[in-house]
């Protein structure tokens, strides 16, 4: 990373998040701005991003801002040095747990999906029986 610092604007772009939703993020605890620039505006880094990124995954799938907050954590203690191996054990099983649901979800989600599809094809096929059909 070259310490590259983005405004926020741009970090909306990027994450394709409201300025206004990664201002409620800041505020919730979940994201906080590397530096602020001479004129107070907030600036990120990539990591920032890519955090801001976890949340984006997280919302559409349920989790609520603690749980959000406990993960990233997580993944934070664990990026970071002088664990003993007991904390980085259980740090790794709480990520774990987190992956587990995840996974849960998607499967639900994939079902979801099949379903929607195959309703569609039964709708897209009865508006094309009744296109191909005349009125007596």
């Amino acid at each position: 990373m070259d310490g590259k610092h983005m405004q926020i604007g741009e970090v909306a772009t990027r994450t394709e998040l409201s300025l206004r939703t990664i201002r409620h993020y800041e505020e919730a605890g979940l994201v906080v701005p590397s530096a602020r620039s001479q004129g107070g505006f907030r600036l990120y880094t990539e990591r920032d991003v890519e955090r801001l990124m976890v949340i984006r995954r997280m919302k559409p799938l349920g989790f609520t801002l603690e749980q959000m907050r406990d993960l990233l954590g997580a993944t934070d203690r664990l990026d970071g040095e002088d664990l003993s191996t007991g904390e980085r054990e259980v740090l790794l099983a709480r990520v774990r747990e987190y992956e587990q649901s995840v996974a849960e979800q998607v499967a639900k989600l994939r079902v979801q999906l099949a379903r929607a599809e195959e309703f569609a094809r039964t709708l897209h096929e009865r508006v094309e029986r009744n296109q191909n059909t005349t009125v007596s």
